[in-house]
């Protein structure tokens, strides 16, 4: 193993590095050319948590690249010297997962910084692209995107046209107010006759919807809201056109941290893995299907495992209760008859 040189940072004559914080379309939107302030310097140096604004502890770390692991990614990635990181986070920003730091220029957050660190262990440069949820998988589709590191969820349908290699324990979570009287230990039968907000074609949607579909059979129902951001969600909650939102876990979290203290403070009513109850949710770098990328990243995150940086990145932004003893490709997701 070694340290990363100026040489190693090969790419694509004329290429431009896109800043991470620009609202970028992966259809291929121009933007000013600019050094993405995240990623790791020459000598294999990232700064967990930069720009966050409070929502990570700023940790800074030297990340060895792995010559074997960048020997074996596909040729096309290998030559350009560059890991295009796909963000799904448009229109909204979603802390502490993703969002536009406190420079207004670094997309900061969970997510990229481990696309960084793993780009840094490849010995390549990170180019993170920020997008609409649907772009992102588009971005995937069309090569655009090398992998997306946006929260999603493995699921086996999913697994017909991606390939994954895991990184974190997907849980979900219920967001009430915190004067709310409703608990959620997974039996769905609790939502029934309330209100619930979801993101529209999100895991959690599909899970919420055939709850719905499981109590309309008892001839009970959960009346499902769908709202454009976070912001608008928040202010359902406040003013009590919702009873609850169900979305991951990380997010309400943070969210519940942020109204600590203010006239609508909120807490969570339970969690649920994203998987459902029989199986462990798990949350994986996503690359096109047959693209040989998911095996290097695979073993970068778990030398990342090993050395402690992984832990680092958890800590730094308070997911230490989800993290995975090591990295698996296409592990078992959630089941085709809910995916």
């Amino acid at each position: 193993m070694s340290t990363i040189t100026p040489a190693r940072w090969r790419h694509r004559a004329g290429a431009l590095v896109l800043a991470a914080g620009v609202v970028v379309a992966l259809s291929g939107c121009a933007a000013n050319a600019a050094a993405d302030p995240g990623a790791a310097s020459a000598d294999g140096t990232v700064t967990i948590g930069a720009a966050s604004n409070g929502a990570a502890t700023e940790t800074t770390v030297t990340v060895a690249e792995d010559t074997a692991l960048h020997d074996a990614l596909p040729d096309d990635v290998e030559s350009s010297g560059t890991l295009t990181i796909g963000i799904g986070a448009l229109p909204s920003a979603f802390p502490p997962l993703a969002f536009t730091g406190d420079d207004q220029e670094t997309l900061t957050g969970s997510e990229p910084d481990l696309g960084r660190l793993v780009a840094a262990k490849l010995g390549l440069r990170a180019e993170v692209q920020n997008a609409t949820w649907d772009n992102l998988f588009v971005g995937i589709d069309g090569g655009k995107v090398d992998a997306g590191f946006s929260n999603i969820t493995v699921t086996e349908q999913r697994k017909e046209k991606y390939d994954f290699a895991s990184y974190r324990q997907d849980e979900l979570a219920l967001q009430v107010p915190a004067d709310s009287a409703l608990s959620f230990d997974g039996d769905p039968s609790v939502l029934a006759g309330r209100t619930v907000a979801v993101s529209s074609g999100t895991n959690q949607e599909k899970i919420l919807l055939e709850w719905k579909t499981e109590l309309a059979a008892r001839g009970k129902t959960i009346d499902v809201k769908y709202y454009p951001d976070g912001n608008a969600v928040k202010l359902a909650l406040d003013a009590g056109k919702i009873d609850a939102y169900f979305g991951p876990n990380p997010t309400i979290a943070y969210a519940n941290k942020q109204s600590a203290g203010s006239a609508h403070e909120t807490k969570t009513a339970g969690t649920y893995s994203g998987a459902g109850s029989s199986l462990q949710g798990l949350i994986a770098a996503t690359t096109k299907k047959g693209s040989g990328l998911a095996e290097p990243i695979q073993g970068a995150i778990d030398e990342l495992i090993e050395d402690g940086t992984y832990g680092k990145w958890l800590e730094a932004y308070n997911l230490s209760d989800e993290a995975v003893e090591h990295s698996e490709v296409n592990p078992e997701g959630l089941p085709l008859d809910n995916s």
